[in-house]
């Protein structure tokens, strides 16, 4: 599912060649118009054309898709992967809990052999990442921090949690610190574009 596209009332869709109207749109001229602002929505239907309608932002679910880019939450780890709950799809948060799977050989492009899940995350761990393949049945997606601008964004340390709570600073690609005891944990450290900061 690639990214909705968002329309207003009375902008120009397409051609009644290319799509048969459905509900939120009207026909003029042998073109199909918007009638009111929302998502439009392409769906095959078993007609020789898709229906192409415009539904209200409550009506869509945004599903994680591949290459997406993904905000996630590190539930628990093991020697070959960890496991996240995912939180965003790009800047927009989502309404249903999806699982994902970050294993070990996606987490970086360079000596994967090497990877040690327990240096790359620890659970509570928020990490920006991308989806390589669909979920199954229970929802699980494929995910890779093999970029340099994925990886773990906010990190707690864990004496810290004890005491502070305190957000760790990066240091370097592979290590972050707390501010308050100076102590340094390994991490898979994103290089944070601005874009994804807000989230």
């Amino acid at each position: 599912m690639s990214p909705m596209k968002l329309c207003v009332p009375g902008e120009r869709l397409c051609s009644t060649e290319d799509c048969i109207p459905g509900t939120g749109t009207y026909l003029r001229h042998g073109y199909i118009f918007a009638s009111l602002a929302g998502y439009v929505l392409r769906k095959n239907e078993g007609e020789e054309l898709p229906v192409i309608s415009v539904v209200k932002e409550t009506e869509t679910q945004l599903l994680p898709d591949v290459g997406a880019i993904v905000t996630c939450k590190v539930t628990s780890i093991n020697p070959r992967f960890a496991k996240v709950h995912i939180l965003y799809v790009g800047s927009t948060p989502l309404k249903d809990r999806f699982r994902g799977t970050i294993r070990k050989e996606d987490v970086r492009a360079t000596e994967k052999d090497k990877v040690e899940t327990y240096k790359c995350f620890r659970p509570g761990d928020i990490v920006l990442a991308k989806v390589i393949s669909l979920g199954d049945v229970q929802s699980n997606y494929l995910l890779t921090t093999a970029e340099n601008e994925l990886g773990v964004v906010v990190a707690h340390s864990e004496a810290a949690l004890i005491l502070s709570g305190a957000q760790m600073v990066p240091v370097s690609w592979c290590e972050m610190q707390c501010p308050r005891t100076h102590a340094k944990e390994f991490r898979k450290v994103a290089r944070v574009q601005p874009e994804y900061l807000q989230a």
